[in-house]
């Protein structure tokens, strides 16, 4: 069993200003769990973590996406394992934490990242197991996840990925616009409750161009430069797998130590959609 140095710590204002901004950032003494991290958003925020570092424990349903993506943490020199999960299982998430404490020695970090919706139309013609199979993979998951992160872990963070789609009206997209919604609120509510010990936020992704994506809005990678026109992004680009991950890296960091409740836009300038 590989056993990192102790648990990040709490500081005092004193202690905090005492360390430089590179040791904020510094995520090795960190092990962190990130669901549907096979692939898109999930593979990039747990690349980056590795990378920033931490020990990584790779979770979603496809067992083949999340060994290779363990093992080319690994083959870079980084500590991660897979642990195949179904985030909608209570006893998966479980044991999947267990899993993480067991190979790593303690937890400090939960990304609820698992979610998605491929399904566009308006709520009169949603079926409803749709509905209900969109609130279980994208609010309730995120719920049960964040339980057991807070059972399991000491001192750390909790970050669940929203969307712009929990801010404003999505027709097309309601039923997973009103998960995202939900998940904020969950958001702030959990970081009041499970303070001081444990910190919660929330990053909202602008467009990117990922597999999931790209069904749901009914698009190829064909039309990327249409994407970006549609979405009118001040920053001139659309978004990659590694802008979120970057955002992650930072909450979960004592760089944000004094960061909690909040929902963090990453989306190059444009307004949720």
């Amino acid at each position: 069993m590989t056993m990192p140095p102790a648990t990040p710590s709490q500081h005092t204002p004193s202690e905090h200003l005492a360390r430089s901004t590179p040791e904020l950032f510094d995520m090795s003494e960190h092990v962190a769990v990130i669901t549907g991290g096979g692939r898109g958003i999930g593979e990039g925020i747990a690349t980056s973590f590795a990378e920033a570092g931490a020990a990584v424990v790779v979770a979603a349903r496809r067992t083949e996406e999340i060994q290779r993506v363990a093992a080319s943490i690994r083959d870079a020199g980084g500590r991660a394992i897979a642990v195949t999960t179904d985030v909608t299982d209570d006893d998966a998430l479980e044991a999947l934490a267990v899993a993480a404490v067991s190979e790593f020695g303690r937890l400090s970090t939960w990304v609820n990242n698992a979610g998605g919706s491929p399904m566009r139309m308006p709520l009169s013609e949603l079926p409803r197991e749709e509905w209900d199979r969109t609130i279980a993979l994208n609010l309730t998951s995120v719920y049960v996840g964040s339980m057991t992160a807070a059972r399991h872990i000491d001192t750390g963070s909790i970050i669940n990925i929203s969307s712009g789609a929990g801010t404003g009206p999505v027709p097309g997209s309601a039923h997973y616009g009103a998960a995202k919604a939900a998940t904020n609120s969950l958001t702030w509510t959990l970081s009041a409750e499970l303070a001081p010990k444990i910190r919660v936020n929330g990053v909202a992704p602008g467009a990117i161009p990922t597999e999931v994506m790209l069904t749901a809005i009914g698009r190829d990678e064909s039309e990327l430069d249409e994407i970006l026109e549609d979405w009118n992004i001040p920053l001139g680009r659309l978004g990659t797998p590694q802008d979120i991950g970057a955002a992650c890296v930072y909450l979960a960091s004592d760089a944000a130590s004094w960061v909690s409740g909040e929902i963090l836009r990453v989306g190059g300038g444009a307004k949720p959609r």
